[in-house]
């Protein structure tokens, strides 16, 4: 291959960038119209416009994807990880282009992407398993039926994706229908498909992985082990590898089941086995991730292999830079940097970076997607980069990575740094009395009050405004940066319409908890609702979160379901006693 086109956005495209750059191929970076002036779209040695915002118009358009790949000549595509990363469709695609597809191939994606033939697999190599269903459920009904069957609690997973997306856990029965159709909403947002199943979930266990590598050779190498237990809405905040406090039969285990898996599917390429550790010390297969994993850099610490130049390096059909499974070289930690305010339940905030300032030193490693100026969309991960410490020991990690975490500063938007920081300095993460993070640890165990942070400004509604001029004769679409139009509009032209706000004197009022969409409403117009009752429910950066009535009275609602709204945002009125309607 000589030029990859990156089907990605963020922080995985500037790595995979700069992989291309090591590897000696240029690479080819697309970007949404709020990414113009992206990080990876400025890196890459070029760089295409996708025409839109929303990611079904951008990076999961399969169809604009493969046509700049024509237009640029490019001959290979790497998808990074979540949008496309696990299609079977889009990989066939690529190839039926005649392009090189940089990850498993098409038939190893269908059975291990598809959870449901995952666990088929893993039931014929051995790997053990909690109760599931056979077959993606076909509604509420089959997955009230399961939950009557097996109990409660249940998980609710979407058949085709990962990252915690599309993944919901029921505790109580009269909550299963609305989660089912949740995660199917959530799957359809992320990946394309709604497509769900439902298993047994196990209360309060450890994340455990194998990062796994495979060539056309046949030869199949683990890589090592990861804890990504420190999560919150099942998507993970921070990892490690190896994985800590575990024993050797147990590793032995993971390794053995991990291997066997991939070469029964007939893997190639990089991709992840996930596993549940109980309480009791029982493994129970996960899933498989047919793709590069967001925590991948900790392993490519722990190894000395760069995973993303031995992705290339499969793709081009050289045998994998190792035979067997690597002694573990320290140990690494790393922090997801989320554009997320911890102190009001972890909520997405976008906006624009007023200063990204990031730490150095020795063991510390930065991948990110952004620097001072860069705008973080709405519409997309809050994943801003990524902090990556190594020492020689666990201890020598944790204490790194307090020295590197405090030197981090992110302003313009709210930021985790100020629960990573917390996390450093609990015992049960230490493990000075054993290690006790579990999946649900935040929800659970983890106690300290993190401070709210400032309201981010408003972004513009729109990054581009295209239109058509005639260049020598020659019709060419023009993206013109929305700003710079504001900054030159006359002053016979109306400014766009102010978001308005929620007046602190209205005690009725509903105010939007987040930046994002109004998926739905769960209440009508006009009913009664109770203090605490969900009344809607909003999605932003590819995540659904609750809306809930603030107080007991009648519904009024102020929004459409659909509409954007920023942060603070009036969308209902709650009356109480008549008295305010």
């Amino acid at each position: 291959m000589k030029k990859v086109l990156i089907a990605n956005r963020g922080e995985i495209a500037v790595r995979i960038v700069r992989a291309c750059a090591d590897y000696g191929v240029k690479s080819v970076a697309v970007y949404a119209d709020a990414d113009i002036d992206a990080l990876h779209a400025r890196m890459a040695d070029e760089a295409y416009g996708l025409d839109g915002n929303r990611p079904a118009d951008t990076y999961l358009h399969i169809d604009k994807l493969l046509a700049i790949a024509a237009r640029c000549g490019a001959d290979a595509v790497h998808p990074g990880y979540g949008f496309l990363s696990e299609s079977a469709v889009f990989a066939q695609a690529v190839i039926d282009a005649g392009l090189t597809w940089i990850g498993p191939p098409p038939s190893a994606i269908e059975r291990l992407g598809d959870k449901v033939q995952a666990r088929k697999i893993a039931l014929e190599v051995g790997a053990p398993l909690v109760a599931g269903t056979a077959d993606p459920v076909s509604g509420a009904q089959d997955v009230l039926a399961f939950a009557e069957e097996h109990g409660l609690p249940i998980a609710i997973k979407a058949a085709f994706g990962g990252g915690g997306r599309g993944l919901k856990v029921a505790w109580r029965m009269d909550e299963v229908a609305d989660l089912y159709e949740s995660a199917v909403r959530e799957a359809v947002t992320a990946f394309g498909r709604g497509e769900c199943f439902v298993e047994q979930f196990l209360d309060r266990p450890r994340h455990i992985e194998a990062q796994v590598i495979a060539d056309t050779h046949g030869r199949v190498v683990v890589l090592g082990t990861r804890d990504c237990s420190l999560q919150r809405r099942n998507q993970k905040l921070m990892e490690e590898a190896p994985a800590p406090f575990i024993s050797e039969e147990q590793r032995e285990r993971i390794h053995g089941a991990a291997r066997d898996v991939c070469a029964r599917a007939g893997y190639v390429g990089a991709g992840t086995v996930e596993f549940l550790l109980s309480r009791s010390g029982a493994i129970s297969f996960l899933e498989v991730n047919t793709r590069l994993q967001v925590e991948h850099p900790v392993t490519e610490e722990t190894s000395g292999l760069d995973l993303v130049v031995e992705q290339l390096r499969v793709a081009d059909g050289l045998p994998l830079s190792i035979a067997e499974t690597p002694a573990p070289r320290g140990h690494a930690i790393e922090f997801r940097i989320n554009a997320e305010d911890v102190g009001r339940g972890f909520l997405p905030s976008p906006g624009r970076v007023i200063a990204f300032e990031p730490p150095s030193g020795p063991g510390v490693r930065v991948d990110s997607g952004v620097a001072s100026g860069s705008t973080v969309p709405g519409t997309f991960d809050s994943l801003m980069a990524k902090l990556i410490v190594t020492g020689a020991t666990r201890e020598q990690a944790i204490a790194r990575a307090r020295r590197a975490l405090a030197e981090f500063r992110i302003e313009g938007v709210a930021s985790v740094l100020p629960f990573h920081r917390a996390v450093l300095q609990q015992a049960d993460f230490r493990g000075d009395e054993g290690f006790k993070v579990h999946t649900r640890w935040i929800e659970t165990d983890f106690a300290d009050e993190l401070a709210v942070a400032a309201r981010p400004e408003p972004l513009p509604a729109a990054a581009l405004h295209r239109t058509a001029m005639e260049i020598d004769g020659r019709r060419v679409a023009l993206g013109l940066p929305a700003e710079l139009l504001r900054g030159l509009q006359s002053a016979a032209t109306a400014p766009a319409p102010a978001v308005e706000g929620v007046p602190a004197s209205d005690p009725a009022a509903v105010a939007a908890p987040i930046a994002g969409t109004v998926r739905a409403w769960k209440c009508e117009d006009g009913a009664e609702v109770a203090q605490g009752e969900v009344i809607a429910v909003m999605e932003a950066m590819k995540m659904e979160m609750q809306v809930c009535a603030h107080r007991a009275g009648r519904l009024a609602r102020g929004a459409e379901a659909g509409a954007y709204v920023e942060a603070g945002a009036f969308i209902g009125r709650i009356s109480s006693g008549g008295s305010e309607a």
